[in-house]
C-alpha cells in the first residue's frame, strides 16, 4: 500500500507533466498563430452577382519581391463537392483536362501575377449554382499549402426612381434572395409604403415600392432593400424637375469558415492528452 508521501509524489509528478503539456500547447498555439500562412484569401468572402464575373482572392508568399519564376508555380481551384478542377495552372498552361465542364470558359488565373504572389481566380458570369467552398492550392519554390474561399451569390441591381402626381416608385429588377423593403425621411424616420415582387423562372425577383404618402419637393427619401447577403441604400431628392437618386451596395459578413475548438482530455496516467478540433 502507498504511503502519504508516495501519494503526494505521483500527485505531484502528474501535476508537472499536466502543466508542463498546458505550457507547450500554449507556446505552440502562439507560435503558429503568429506565422503568416504560406498561403491566404485577403479581404472579405465574395458575394457574386448574378451573370456577372466574380474574383475569389488567393495569395501566397513568394521568395522575394516579384521573384517568383511563374514556370514554377502550380495553382490548382477546385470546388468541394464537385469531381475535377475548377481551373489548374501549371508549367506555365492551363492544364484542363480534368476540368468541370461547369467551369468551362468560364474560369482563368492571371499567370503575369503569380510572380508577385497573386494566384486569384477569375469566374466569368456567376450563375447561383457557383455559390460554395472553393479551395486554392499553390506549389512554388518558396513553399505549398491550400486556402479555403467561399463564395456567395446573390442577385442585385440599382433602383431606379419615378415620380408621378407626387407619387414616389422606386423599381429594383434583380434580387435574390427576396429582399426586405423599407423606406425613411430625412430624419430616418420610417415611412409607409407598399412592396410588390415578381419572381421569374430562375427565381430571381423584381421588386417594385411606393411611398403611400404624397412627397415634398428638395426632401429626400431613402429606400432600403436588404437580403442576407446585401445591402442597398438609395436616397432620392425630389424636386419639380423630377429625382436625384444613387445607390449604394454593402455586402453582409458570413460566418467564419472553420471555428477552432481546443478541447482538453484528462490524464489516464502521467501526462496529459489534447485534441484539437
Amino acid at each position: 500500500m502507498a504511503t502519504i508521501g508516495q501519494v503526494i509524489f505521483w500527485g505531484m509528478i502528474i501535476l508537472i507533466f499536466i502543466v508542463s503539456g498546458l505550457i507547450i500547447l500554449i507556446l505552440s498555439l502562439a507560435f503558429t498563430g503568429s506565422q503568416t500562412p504560406f498561403v491566404d484569401t485577403p479581404g472579405a468572402p465574395a458575394v457574386g452577382n448574378v451573370g456577372e464575373d466574380v474574383r475569389l482572392g488567393c495569395r501566397f508568399r513568394p521568395s522575394g519581391p516579384g521573384a517568383e519564376p511563374a514556370d514554377a508555380v502550380s495553382v490548382t481551384w477546385e470546388r468541394a463537392g464537385l469531381s475535377g478542377v475548377v481551373f489548374r495552372y501549371q508549367n506555365r498552361a492551363a492544364q484542363l483536362q480534368d476540368q468541370n465542364p461547369r467551369f468551362r470558359d468560364r474560369a482563368q488565373i492571371f499567370p503575369g501575377l503569380l510572380p508577385s504572389g497573386n494566384a486569384s481566380l477569375l469566374l466569368r458570369r456567376v450563375e447561383l449554382r457557383d455559390a460554395g467552398l472553393y479551395r486554392c492550392s499553390v506549389s512554388a519554390p518558396s513553399g505549398r499549402g491550400t486556402v479555403s474561399v467561399r463564395l456567395r451569390v446573390a442577385a442585385y441591381s440599382p433602383l431606379s426612381f419615378t415620380l408621378k402626381e407626387q407619387n414616389l416608385t422606386a423599381e429594383a429588377q434583380r434580387w435574390y434572395p427576396k429582399p426586405s423593403v423599407s423606406w425613411s425621411d430625412h430624419e430616418g424616420r420610417p415611412l409607409n409604403a407598399s412592396r410588390r415582387f415578381f419572381n421569374n423562372s430562375a427565381g430571381i425577383f423584381r421588386v417594385v415600392t411606393t411611398l403611400l404618402d404624397p412627397v415634398r419637393y428638395d426632401d429626400t427619401y431613402t429606400c432600403l432593400i436588404s437580403n442576407d447577403l446585401v445591402t442597398s441604400v438609395s436616397p432620392a431628392t425630389v424636386t419639380e424637375r423630377g429625382v436625384t437618386a444613387r445607390t449604394y451596395f454593402t455586402f453582409n459578413p458570413s460566418p467564419p469558415l472553420m471555428p477552432l475548438h481546443l478541447v482538453f482530455i484528462a490524464p489516464l496516467h502521467l501526462g496529459a492528452y489534447y485534441l484539437l478540433t
